[in-house]
């Protein structure tokens, strides 16, 4: 397993409340602090975009813990991750703020260095540590591929390529999309929202305007992903944040899990 790094941010791979109709007795809450984009047809979006952990999954930790072992055994830095803060954020920034709290060169070798071990420790973390695939999220996709135009889906996520693919083979959901964004694209999450449209707009070959775009992840950062580049989020209580908590970052739409939301409700 190869990722290359070459150290400027990119690597190179070897956004009144109403309720939507519920499901089951989930209730969706919309938030309206804009005004809602206007309903042109049931299945106007044509993108849909889901971050990883959190979102998708529960790892366990194990990328946390690959991190920390890479910090120990190859960098000899015991608890090296202690305050590193990982929560929506972009692998290659979290192992920067790594290599400045440590005074270790954050060349495009140690970027490599780190990587290369990361998806190792990884690959063998994932099978020791009791992870699952988050309420509600197999019945998403089916809803969303059931629809009468269903949207294409993908990934927007700080993980990088290979580590992405490593954490959703292991739990059998890679090969549910079909596009993304990623850590080794930038290191501003913002950013990698913006590739990850531009990469819809090449698969559809449409023109893809932000409101035919939705963002779903577990973080302020998800938000803010989805504002960047004009989408529609749902921000989704499976991580560590509230829907509480959510809201105050001004989704289009905030749930407690998964399970129940509406497919055809958030494609319009």
């Amino acid at each position: 397993m190869c990722y290359r790094f070459n150290g400027s941010g990119a690597g190179v791979r070897a956004g009144h409340d109403e309720k939507m109709r519920p499901r089951r007795s989930l209730a969706v809450l919309r938030v309206c602090h804009r005004p809602a984009p206007p309903i042109l047809c049931a299945d106007m979006v044509r993108l849909v975009l889901f971050d990883i952990d959190g979102t998708l999954i529960q790892s366990g930790g194990a990328g946390e813990k690959s991190f920390a072992r890479v910090c120990t055994t190859e960098f000899d830095v015991p608890n090296g991750t202690q305050n590193l803060h990982f929560a929506g954020r972009t692998d290659p920034s979290i192992v920067r703020d790594f290599f400045q709290n440590h005074q270790i060169d954050p060349s495009p070798e140690n970027f490599q260095r780190f990587f290369d071990r990361y998806v190792f420790q990884l690959d063998h973390l994932l099978g020791q540590l009791a992870g699952r695939v988050l309420p509600g999220v197999p019945e998403m996709i089916r809803r969303l591929r059931a629809l009468p135009r269903p949207p294409a889906l993908g990934l927007l996520t700080g993980n990088i390529r290979l580590g992405a693919r490593i954490k959703l083979s292991h739990y059998g959901l890679w090969e549910e999309f079909v596009t993304g964004g990623f850590g080794d694209d930038h290191e501003d999450r913002n950013q990698i929202a913006a590739v990850a449209r531009e990469r819809g707009r090449q698969l559809l070959q449409e023109k893809l305007p932000g409101d035919q775009i939705v963002v779903i992840g577990d973080t302020p950062r998800d938000i803010e992903c989805a504002k960047a580049i004009q989408a529609r989020s749902l921000a989704v209580a499976t991580g560590g944040y509230s829907r509480a908590q959510l809201i105050e970052h001004q989704p289009t739409w905030a749930v407690a899990t998964l399970a129940g939301v509406d497919a055809e409700e958030i494609c319009r």
